[in-house]
């Protein structure tokens, strides 16, 4: 059981991922943010700008899916290649060989579950050096994701803005447990 948690930048994804794992459950972190502070890393402040930014993420994306074997217990992945796929078309990037590999891959071994958890925005963003978004560009963003993720076919779980407990109940509420989690 694979589940992806989605959403804009800075809705929550993260937090709610935390409290899941201090719960017991598998998590697979979110990609794009590790690629790009090793970007910054070397010294490039802006790589969501560079060609190949979106296969980067892919290529991680799906080692780490790979590497996450759900066993008997569910997996919370932050963000997947769908998410991957949105954010090259919020960029006016071209979908890359690698990130198009990954999209039919997905697809035909049907690795995520078809319900998403789909993480409302807050009403407010906190800026980090790899999160530069308005909240109205967020907003934009939050609404792509969300057509995207239709167009393939997923059921989009709306989890509501709210105390983190309440938001992790409202996903727990939705998938289903396995022996040993709280």
């Amino acid at each position: 059981m694979r589940f992806i948690l989605t959403g804009t930048p800075g809705s929550g994804k993260t937090a709610i991922l935390r409290q899941l794992e201090l719960d017991g459950f598998g998590v697979v972190e979110e990609a794009a943010t590790d690629v790009i502070a090793l970007a910054q890393a070397r010294g490039v402040d802006e790589p969501w700008q560079q060609p190949g930014f979106t296969d980067a993420i892919a290529a991680l994306q799906r080692r780490r899916q790979l590497a996450a074997s759900p066993h008997d217990r569910p997996v919370f992945f932050d963000r997947s290649p769908i998410c991957t796929y949105a954010l090259a078309l919020h960029l006016g990037h071209p979908v890359g060989d690698v990130l198009a590999e990954e999209l039919d891959r997905i697809r035909d071994e049907q690795t995520y579950d078809q319900r998403v958890f789909f993480i409302a925005a807050q009403s407010f963003i906190t800026p980090t050096p790899a999160r530069r978004i308005s909240l109205p560009e967020a907003q934009r963003f939050e609404e792509l994701h969300a057509k995207v993720y239709r167009s393939l076919g997923y059921q989009l779980i709306t989890i509501e803005p709210g105390p983190l407990d309440d938001r992790v109940a409202a996903v727990l509420a939705q998938a289903p447990r396995a022996p040993g989690t709280t």
